[in-house]
């Protein structure tokens, strides 16, 4: 699927046509082009069988009123044979479609959330800041379920649909003209009522699908942050606020269920009033001798198809409004802009040395303007250690976030080893940037592939001396499973120090030449903090590092620290030369001295 590379941020897209959500979603069929011809083969043969019973009976009937001795044994005993062959094709076709044609349906939903998983991985972490993981998730599940249905049924539905519309007014019209001609008038009338209520029930059911999207948000949101609302003991106005939400979303339901209902009853009056109209003039076209006895039963047969295949259609209409909006939500993923991307003519970055230059940076973000970096220039030399301090939003984090382009600068240019880093693939680029955060996030799995995910196919060998050179082979060694052991979702099983050290082996694994440390012992105990920090200069040792710390004891021995504040460099040298300058970098020293002594 293609995507958008213009610059920008997630905004709420416009409601789409149903016409361009088909034009999206229809590509989609091409790899199954051949199961969607068998099927509608299928479709067509079951039609067909459907169709010939009034013909039988009306032959069988008129025969027996003109001619009852024409009737003989062996003509009925020839009609029920054929009948129930065509029953034999029509349950080999109809299998055929059930089991074939959903299988069609569930691989096109699987490409569809394999193409959207695919897009979400391009996307930018200005989009995930605007945009709820429990939003996304409904998209990628619940949304996406509907389509198997959609994508089996829809062409299913409008093509046997059309086919015994066609049929019925040819042979109805054979039958009698005037009285086909009666029912087809009262067919558009009764699809535009109908559309009226379609309308409604989308928008009921886009309603629907937002607010479970923010269901799942604030349920994630309370099961994540289970031990927040536990420790403030606020399980009751928790209970409050979902009871709220949750009563929000059965009034969204009531309010579909209401059209849905107006739907159905706009149709079963329809269904009654052209009834009524066969009894009442294919009746006294009787009387007149317009039309024969067989002839009407015949007929009345075919408008019971007729109407069938309408009542049908129609109610496919919710499975047909419950699929677009899925379709209509997985393309407002699709449609999401991607902001970071490879330029044209982007070359990997090879044989990295680690040196860094930002050439006259400024960044603000896009959705608010909010100016964080402004008229940056630095050179830093490959292996050399910068630390950046200052205080909170001065711009120390998003500094260090445009090196491997999480975000693209406002204006200026970052270069490393001389290339600007927009000329280079991201996925070179990334794979020689080491990051490690304060907030460290493990994946649900074993602490070995954890680690190996820092180099994926690495031998346990090389992730054993990884963890070594972290100095977390030794815990991880008295755990229950060694390195097989479970660390549970976001590595809750492990303290704060050790999956701090998971994290260090990850990036040792990695071997990078520029290295980024975010605050990475701020929310550790002392011991932890000591054994982290001697795991973090062991990492550091031949690498370009960036070190982002509020403890100023953690820098000291830094080559060069840098002083942000509004946006700017407002200090630059080693700690003797800041000390001896008593500006802003004294001043936060001082504090961190008082704070503790």
């Amino acid at each position: 699927m293609s995507y958008q590379k213009e610059k920008g941020i997630f905004m709420e897209p416009r409601r789409k046509k149903t016409s361009e959500l088909l034009l999206r979603f229809t590509p989609y069929y091409k790899k199954y082009i051949g199961i969607m011809i068998m099927d509608l083969f299928c479709a067509s043969l079951t039609t067909i069988c459907e169709m010939v019973l009034p013909l039988i009976l009306r032959y069988i009937t008129n025969q027996g009123i003109q001619d009852l001795a024409s009737l003989t044994v062996k003509m009925i005993w020839s009609m029920g044979v054929l009948y129930f062959g065509l029953r034999i094709v029509d349950g080999i076709a109809s299998f055929y479609m059930a089991y074939t044609g959903h299988i069609m349906g569930a691989r096109i939903e699987t490409d569809m959330r394999q193409d959207a998983f695919e897009h979400l991985q391009k996307l930018s972490d200005q989009y995930y800041s605007n945009t709820k993981v429990g939003q996304l998730m409904s998209r990628m599940t619940n949304d996406l379920f509907d389509v198997t249905e959609f994508a089996h049924h829809c062409p299913e539905e409008f093509f046997i649909a059309f086919i015994k519309a066609v049929v019925a007014f040819v042979i109805l019209a054979r039958i009698n003209f005037l009285l086909t001609l009666i029912i087809f008038v009262l067919v558009p009338i009764m699809g535009v009522c109908c559309t009226y209520f379609n309308l409604k029930m989308r928008a009921a059911f886009k309603k629907q699908r937002v607010h479970i999207g923010e269901l799942n948000a604030k349920l994630e949101d309370n099961l994540l942050g289970n031990r927040v609302v536990r420790a403030f003991a606020n399980q009751k106005i928790e209970i409050e606020k979902f009871r709220q939400d949750n009563h929000k979303f059965l009034d969204i339901k009531k309010e579909m269920y209401r059209h849905m209902a107006a739907f159905q009853d706009t149709v079963r009056m329809f269904d009654g009033l052209m009834y009524a109209v066969v009894i009442v003039a294919g009746g006294l076209f009787m009387i007149e001798g317009l039309i024969d006895p067989g002839d009407l039963v015949a007929y009345t047969l075919y408008v019971s198809t007729l109407l069938t295949t309408i009542r049908r259609i129609i109610e496919f209409a919710e499975q047909f409004q419950r699929g677009m909006t899925g379709i209509e939500r997985f393309v407002e993923i699709m449609d999401s802009r991607i902001d970071i991307f490879d330029e044209e003519g982007a070359k990997p970055l090879e044989k990295v040395r680690g040196s860094i230059e930002f050439q006259n940076v400024s960044f603000e973000y896009t959705d608010d303007h909010t100016k964080v970096l402004e008229d940056i220039s630095l050179t830093i030399r490959p292996g050399e250690k910068v630390a950046l301090v200052g205080p909170s939003g001065g711009g120390k984090t998003t500094m260090c976030n445009l090196i491997p382009r999480f975000y693209d600068t406002t204006s200026g240019k970052i270069l490393v080893d001389g290339q600007d880093i927009r000329c280079v693939t991201l996925e070179s680029l990334r794979t020689n940037i080491g990051v490690v955060q304060q907030d460290v996030y493990l994946f649900s799995g074993t602490v070995f592939e954890n680690i190996a995910y820092g180099r994926p196919g690495a031998s346990k060998e090389e992730v054993i001396e990884a963890a070594k050179m972290a100095g977390a082979h030794e815990f991880i060694s008295q755990l229950k499973a060694g390195y097989d052991t479970y660390v549970g979702e976001r590595g809750v099983k492990l303290s704060g120090g050790q999956k701090q050290r998971i994290s260090i082996a990850r990036v040792f694994l990695k071997n990078p030449a520029i290295l980024i440390l975010d605050e990475a012992t701020s929310a550790l105990d002392n011991e932890s903090e000591h054994l982290v920090n001697l795991s973090l200069e062991r990492l550091a040792q031949g690498r370009t590092t960036m070190t982002i710390a509020h403890r100023l004891s953690t820098i000291q021995g830094a080559d060069r620290i840098l002083v942000l504040s509004g946006s700017q460099i407002v200090e630059e040298g080693s700690h003797s030369q800041l000390l001896e300058k008593k500006g802003m970098y004294y001043e936060l020293y001082k504090m961190a001295n008082a704070k503790e002594s």
